[in-house]
């Protein structure tokens, strides 16, 4: 379950300091899920923004709203 992958991730996120830099320098949702997916996570971009305000494990997730984004 995607959902399952998406915690798993961000649990992994929480204690890897050079991933959690890679992911807070990532433009889009789905560049996120891009990142996950080279390491064997699979979800998708809008799995990530669908759970924007929910906090798993240490990590809390927060959409950012990119001025001239299309919705």
């Amino acid at each position: 379950m995607a959902l399952d992958q998406l915690e798993a991730f961000l649990r992994k996120m929480q204690d890897d300091p050079a991933l959690k830099n890679e992911v807070l320098q990532a433009s889009t949702a789905d560049d996120v899920a891009r990142i996950a997916l080279k390491l064997g996570y699979e979800f998708s971009g809008d799995e990530l923004l669908r759970i924007s305000g929910k906090k798993v494990g240490q990590v809390t997730v927060h959409k950012n709203d990119i001025p001239g984004e299309y919705n």
